[in-house]
C-alpha cells in the first residue's frame, strides 16, 4: 500500500462518524501534491445537495481530529467540499451511485469513430461500462476512458 492509500484510508476510517453525525455522504478522499503544496482533500455529498455550512461542520469536527492523531508527518492542506456537478466516476461506489445518470466520457481510442460520448450509464464491470446513446447501447472498455465523470445536464 502506498503512503497516499495508507493516508487516504485512515482518513476515511476517522471521519466516517463525523460524516454520519453531519448528516452528508462521503464521496472521496484525496491526498495528492499539485506544486509544491500537499493537499488533503475530502469530498461530501447529500441528496439535496451540500453548502458552505455542511463543509465548515466536517472540517472544524475533523481538524480536531487530525490535530490529535497528527497521522500525516508533512504539511498539508485539508479541504472540504462537494464534488460538484460535473464529479469524476473514480472509485466503484461512484460507478454503482450513477447507474442511470448521464455521463460524459472521454476515451483514449476512438470507438466507431468517435472519442468521447454522452449517453446514461447503464451498467459497469471491472472491464468496461455500458452506456446507452440515444437509442443504442455502446459498451466500452475501462481501459480505454481517459475520463469519465457526471455529464452538466441544463
Amino acid at each position: 500500500m502506498s503512503r497516499r492509500d495508507i493516508i487516504e484510508s485512515r482518513t476515511i476510517e476517522l471521519i466516517q462518524p463525523i460524516i454520519e453525525q453531519c448528516g452528508v455522504e462521503l464521496w472521496d478522499v484525496d491526498y495528492l501534491k499539485e506544486g509544491k503544496e500537499f493537499y488533503l482533500r475530502v469530498y461530501i455529498d447529500k441528496p439535496e445537495g451540500v453548502g458552505v455550512l455542511d463543509c465548515e461542520a466536517v472540517s472544524r469536527a475533523f481538524n480536531e481530529i487530525l490535530d490529535r492523531e497528527d497521522y500525516i508527518d508533512n504539511e498539508y492542506i485539508f479541504e472540504v467540499s462537494s464534488p460538484g456537478l460535473t464529479r469524476p466516476l473514480k472509485k466503484e461506489r461512484d460507478f454503482e451511485r450513477s447507474i442511470g445518470r448521464t455521463v460524459d466520457v472521454k476515451l483514449y481510442t476512438a470507438v466507431d469513430g468517435t472519442k468521447e460520448y454522452t449517453g446514461d450509464l447503464k451498467s459497469f464491470t471491472a472491464d468496461e461500462i455500458t452506456i446507452t446513446v440515444g437509442d443504442e447501447e455502446k459498451t466500452i472498455e475501462r481501459k480505454n476512458i481517459s475520463g469519465i465523470r457526471l455529464a452538466f445536464i441544463d
